[in-house]
């Protein structure tokens, strides 16, 4: 099933030298429960493109669709993780789960209850008094996106989210995340600089051009193994195939 359609997106912004174009003919859909990667140059747009998936951003051009629904303004049916997990240090772990439901007027007790289940499914409950200081990085940012998963999102957009872990709890967390958002079934959009971490959590990688970005190729990740991980793809024989792939195509925009 559809879940996002972005339709034709173009971003021009003024700056003191003049117009820049940030963005030019975005067009992909996404599937129920797909992860999309997105990789470019730095500065090509990939970030300015979540925020207006997000609705936290109107484009200059195109459009937004969300199960059908044009996106006007900020969407109930997404939710944003970004860098820092912006976890409230004088907040429990349980507190600091439900805020997201607090801030969405979402505190009925079939909300919290599902919080709770997600907090126990994925062996956070025993950590609910906790405070974020007490906790490591990969427990912080599992905290912050079961916080985001709690109201129930369609749609969920990583930006960097890993990207101030240490590289071997990045691997322990992408593979925990990758779990979660599998099982969850939720349609997911990352943008990373990591082309790794785009092969072995994605189901596709968007390649983005130098700016104004386009896409220069959709290319479809397929390890054939149903039971896949993050941590497995990388020791697939298509793995490296698909490595050299992306970086060429990145070099060539150079």
């Amino acid at each position: 099933m559809e879940v996002l359609n972005v339709k034709n997106i173009q971003e021009i912004y003024q700056a003191e030298n003049g117009e820049i174009s940030a963005l030019k003919n975005i067009s992909f859909t996404a599937q129920k429960g797909e992860l999309i990667s997105i990789v470019g140059p730095s500065g090509c747009g990939k970030s300015t493109l979540l925020s207006i998936l997000a609705g936290l951003l109107k484009p200059t051009g195109g459009e937004v669709y969300v199960k059908g629904e044009k996106v006007n303004g900020v969407s109930p049916h997404i939710g944003y993780m970004m860098q820092k997990d912006s976890l409230l240090d004088w907040r429990n772990i349980y507190k600091n789960v439900m805020f997201g439901l607090e801030v969405r007027g979402m505190m009925q007790p079939e909300y919290r209850e599902r919080a709770e289940k997600l907090l126990k499914t994925y062996g956070l409950y025993e950590f609910k008094d906790k405070y974020p200081s007490q906790l490591s990085g990969g427990m912080r940012q599992r905290v912050a996106l079961i916080r985001t998963l709690a109201i129930n999102p369609d749609i969920l957009l990583l930006d960097e989210a890993f990207s101030a872990l240490d590289y071997q709890t990045r691997l322990t967390v992408t593979d925990d995340v990758y779990r979660i958002l599998k099982q969850e079934q939720v349609t997911t959009i990352m943008v990373t600089h990591d082309i790794p971490e785009s092969i072995s959590m994605g189901d596709k990688v968007l390649i983005f051009s130098q700016r104004p970005a386009e896409i220069k190729e959709v290319l479809e990740i397929d390890f054939e193994d149903p039971d896949r991980t993050p941590i497995s793809c990388r020791n697939n024989p298509k793995f490296s195939r698909y490595f050299d792939h992306i970086w060429r195509e990145l070099s060539a925009n150079e």
